[in-house]
C-alpha cells in the first residue's frame, strides 16, 4: 500500500454538493491496481486542530495501531472515499477524489469542512493501493451474472461512476443515482450503451425515497413507497458482499450468480449509500423478493446524523 504525504494540486467546487481534489506527490508514482479501479477506496487523513498532519515514519506495527497511538488531538481525522480517477504516470500521477459536501452544521464532519476550504498547497496523508500489492477495496464482484443493477445516494456516485467505466461493452442492466439536486447531476459518465443511467434528484422528498421506488420498479415493474426502518433495525457497520456479512452470517468462500428460471436469475446488485436507505431495500430484495444472497452487495457508506471514525 502507498501511505504518505501528498498536496492538493486544485480543489474545485464542481456542483453544489461535490467537491474534486486532484492529489499530487512523489509518493503516487506506484499507485494503482493490477485490474481495473471500479469501486476502489481509498483513505485520506486530514490535519488536526492546529493544521498538523500525523507521522508515519517510526511505523513498528500495522498502520492503523500506529494511528491509534497517536494522542487523539493530534492524529488528525480519517475517512474513507472512492478513487474517481488516476490520471498521468510515474512521479506525474495524481490521485483524484470527489468529496461530498453540504452547508456546515450540526453534523458537518472533518471531511466537509476541509473539502469546503481546500485550495492548492494544503496537505493531506493517503492510504491508497500500490501496484503489485493486495489493497483490498473494491467490492464490485458480479461474477457470471448477465444483468446488474446499481443504485446509491451521492456518496456512491464515484463508485457507480468508475463501475459503469470499466465494465465491458456488452454489459446490461441499470443503475440509479439520487443526488441533492439536480445540479449535481454528471453528464459526462461513460458506460455501457446497454446499461441505462438514471438521475434521481431529491429536492425536497424524504432521502432514498426516490431511489427506492425505482429500484423496486425496475425489478418488479410495480411501484411502491420505501418502508419504514427503525432505528434498532440498522446494522451501524452494514458491509454485506456475496462473500462478507458484517453481522456475521455465514457466506460460501466464492458464490456463483445463480442461473436458475427464477425472475431475478442471472442478477447482480450493488447498492450503497445511506444505511437506513440501504438496510430498507436490503430488506426488499433478500426478504422479501427472494434474490439470492450470493447476488447482492449492499453496503452502508454513512448513517445519516452518526459520525464517521474512517
Amino acid at each position: 500500500m502507498i501511505l504518505d504525504e501528498v498536496e492538493v494540486l486544485r480543489a474545485e467546487r464542481v456542483s453544489p454538493s461535490f467537491v474534486r481534489v486532484e492529489l499530487a506527490g512523489p509518493g503516487l508514482a506506484e499507485c494503482g491496481t493490477p485490474g481495473a479501479l471500479y469501486d476502489q477506496r481509498m483513505k485520506i487523513v486530514f490535519p488536526n486542530a492546529a493544521g498538523a498532519l500525523p507521522s508515519f515514519e517510526d511505523m513498528d506495527e500495522s498502520w492503523w495501531a500506529t494511528w491509534l497511538k497517536i494522542p487523539e488531538g493530534e492524529r488528525g481525522c480519517m475517512r474513507t472515499y472512492t478513487i474517481r480517477d488516476l490520471v498521468g504516470s510515474g512521479a506525474d500521477t495524481r490521485l483524484v477524489v470527489d468529496i461530498v459536501v453540504h452547508a456546515p452544521g450540526e453534523h458537518s464532519g472533518p471531511g466537509n469542512e476541509w473539502a469546503l476550504r481546500a485550495s492548492a498547497g494544503d496537505r493531506v496523508v493517503v492510504l491508497a493501493p500500490r501496484l503489485g500489492h493486495d489493497f483490498g477495496g473494491v467490492e464490485w464482484s458480479p461474477g457470471t451474472a448477465t444483468r446488474l443493477l446499481l443504485a446509491g445516494d451521492e456518496t456512491a456516485v464515484p463508485a457507480i461512476r468508475g463501475i459503469l467505466r470499466d465494465l465491458p461493452a456488452d454489459a446490461t442492466g441499470a443503475a440509479f443515482v439520487e443526488v441533492p439536486t439536480a445540479e449535481d447531476i454528471q453528464r459526462d459518465v461513460a458506460r455501457p450503451t446497454g446499461l441505462e443511467l438514471t438521475w434521481l434528484p431529491r429536492g425536497d422528498a424524504p432521502r432514498g425515497a426516490s431511489l427506492h421506488a425505482a429500484v423496486i420498479a425496475w425489478l418488479t415493474g410495480t411501484a411502491e413507497t420505501a418502508p419504514e426502518v427503525g432505528d434498532d433495525e440498522i446494522d451501524p457497520d452494514l458491509w454485506e458482499t456475496p462473500v462478507h456479512s458484517s453481522s456475521g452470517e455465514q457466506v460460501a468462500e466464492a458464490t456463483r450468480v445463480p442461473m436458475d428460471d427464477t425472475p431475478y436469475a442471472g442478477l447482480y446488485s450493488w447498492i450503497a449509500g445511506e444505511s437506513k436507505v440501504v438496510t430498507g431495500l436490503r430488506r426488499r430484495l433478500v426478504n422479501e423478493l427472494g434474490i439470492d444472497r450470493g447476488q447482492v452487495a449492499f453496503m452502508g457508506y454513512w448513517r445519516e446524523g452518526v459520525a464517521m471514525r474512517s
